[in-house]
């Protein structure tokens, strides 16, 4: 079992940076695939970035490319989010994941956080 838990969330002008961290316990989380992904008011959840297991092989939506870099600190059972250049599109609750799985064939992940709010003023 694994546990996950967000933080650095908070309120940034347009154009500032926030990184996100994830503390996960169980020795297991370094083997698994991990991702980010982001909820805003009224819409659906996203994928923002997502790793395989040790951090490589790293995909990005189109709208953060270039701007958000995820990476994973296996010894220390960290995942981060680095955001620069914050737009106020960025403005969501973001969810750290572990381990990808497929429910009903649609992909998913069976470990979640609880979320951090992020919101960029402009």
């Amino acid at each position: 079992q694994v546990q996950l838990e967000e933080s650095g969330g908070g309120l940034v002008q347009a154009g500032g940076s926030l990184r996100l961290s994830c503390a996960a316990s169980g020795r297991t989380f370094s083997t698994y695939g991990v991702g980010w992904f982001r909820q805003a008011p009224g819409k659906e959840r996203e994928s923002v970035a997502t790793a395989d297991w040790s951090g490589s092989n790293p995909s990005y939506a189109d709208s953060v490319k270039g701007r958000f870099t995820i990476s994973k600190d296996n010894a220390n059972n960290m995942l981060y989010l680095q955001m620069n250049s914050l737009k106020p599109e960025d403005t969501a609750i973001y969810y750290c994941a572990a381990r990808p799985t497929l429910r009903g064939g649609v992909p998913d992940y069976d470990y979640w956080g609880q979320g951090t709010q992020v919101t960029v003023a402009s």
